[in-house]
């Protein structure tokens, strides 16, 4: 297994200019696929993800060119559903990535063709029954080729024929993401009713913005997330460009770098007038003492005096994560509440996240859908083991700010999203 030792760091400083949001980046995809007319992509993230869902769209019949520096791609929409007049079974491999399997999965019910739905093993251990009931109610057709309720699934593509939908918005936002992008293209009109409490919303204030990009809205009714409603039998209209906006998640080891270790970090591509609910990072980091700058298109993080805070972090749970390290130079116990969706990610992070940082010496306490953090007197060096989750070998690097080495095991797991992020970390050590 490789590894990566990281010498301490005593001091960062610097500007970074973020790669591509992966949440927008794959969703951007996916609808200028669909939309009529010819759409540039630019700031594109090049991400494991990302080649999953633009290796579907190749097989889907959808023409695209993508730069050699794999930052701009030029998609040709088809104006139209997903359908071939190839006969028999297309199967598409998607990895461990839960934007284009979701997504897909909603979209592909629109065609006429059959198709096998599949990726890596974690995927087949991360929920998907939220997804395909409300799919079913609206008419597709979708067997389970597994476990009940997880991929690898089959669609037999039937049509959308829209109307009164309820989802489940208890476990992950993508499944109503993915309801929502497809929903359009259905036959009728869809309401859409939200069953327990949505998580992660800011997520789907993504999702309502991208879709109006593409010539298309959604009404919210009264603004609370709970109803929804789409009128059916449109097509996405190509905007011509589209700017993908820095992705925030990955803005969060940065930003706490900044805050912690002295000197100052400027992130760039993301500020206050980004769409992505992450950048909500900063204000738990600036709660903590952090000094934080803003502008609208960038974000700049300082030192302070770290102490510890209480706060339900549904609406940031990747970035939620940072903060979670972050703890380990703060006074007192952090809680970080509500995030019960973090144990069917990329892993179980409530797990992973608890485990590793005992490895280094915090008094760790792990909930159903919280982790109490306390740090050490003295970080002690340890291998961390990242379950093959880009998010966990980006947070741990941090504890090279301690004064303490750290090494993380598999530190190419962040191709997922970041594939040179720790050349990037380096570019702004002291």
């Amino acid at each position: 297994m490789e590894q990566l030792l990281l010498q301490p760091i005593a001091k960062v400083d610097g500007e970074i200019n973020l790669p591509g949001s992966k949440s927008l980046s794959n969703r951007a995809l996916l609808l200028a696929a669909l939309a009529k007319g010819t759409t540039t992509l630019t700031n594109l993230l090049d991400s494991d993800d990302i080649r999953h869902m633009l290796n579907a769209l190749k097989k889907l019949g959808v023409n695209y060119q993508l730069a050699d520096d794999k930052k701009q791609c030029v998609v040709e929409g088809l104006g139209r559903p997903f359908n071939s007049a190839e006969l028999g079974q297309l199967e598409l491999f998607l990895g461990n990535a839960g934007t284009a399997m979701r997504p897909l999965c909603a979209a592909l019910c629109l065609g006429q063709r059959e198709y096998l739905l599949t990726g890596e093993p974690r995927m087949f251990e991360r929920p998907i029954g939220s997804l395909v009931d409300a799919l079913q109610q609206a008419g597709a057709d979708i067997t389970y080729l597994g476990n009940e309720n997880y991929p690898p699934l089959k669609i037999k593509g039937t049509g959308l024929k829209g109307g009164n939908i309820k989802i489940d918005g208890s476990v992950s936002s993508q499944f109503l993401t993915a309801f929502l992008m497809a929903a359009p293209m259905a036959s009728e009109d869809t309401e859409i009713e939200i069953v327990g409490e949505l998580v992660s919303k800011p997520y789907i204030k993504i999702t309502l913005q991208i879709m109006h990009d593409f010539g298309i809205d959604v009404e919210n009714e009264n603004g609370n997330f709970q109803r929804f409603v789409i009128k059916g039998g449109q097509t996405y209209s190509a905007p011509g460009s589209y700017l993908v906006e820095g992705d925030a998640s990955s803005a969060s080891y940065f930003l706490a770098a900044g805050a912690i270790a002295g000197g100052s970090i400027k992130v760039t591509g993301i500020g206050k007038k980004s769409v992505q609910g992450d950048i909500q990072f900063a204000d738990a980091l600036e709660a903590m003492g952090a000094k934080i700058e803003w502008g609208d298109d960038y974000i700049k993080a300082s030192k302070g005096q770290l102490k510890a805070i209480d706060m339900d972090m549904n609406h940031i749970p990747d970035a939620a994560m940072t903060i979670a390290v972050a703890a380990l130079f703060a006074e007192g116990t952090t809680v970080i509440r509500n995030v019960y969706n973090w144990r069917v990610k990329e892993t179980d992070r409530l797990y992973a996240m608890a485990t590793e940082l005992r490895k280094v010496g915090a008094n760790v306490v792990e909930g159903h859908d919280f982790i109490e953090v306390t740090a050490p007197e003295k970080i002690i060096h340890a291998e961390i083991d990242t379950y093959d989750d880009h998010r966990i070998a980006m947070c741990f690097s941090l504890v090279a700010l301690s004064g303490t080495p750290v090494t993380i095991n598999d530190p190419k797991c962040t191709s997922k999203t970041f594939p040179d992020y720790f050349e990037k970390l380096a570019s702004v050590t002291c």
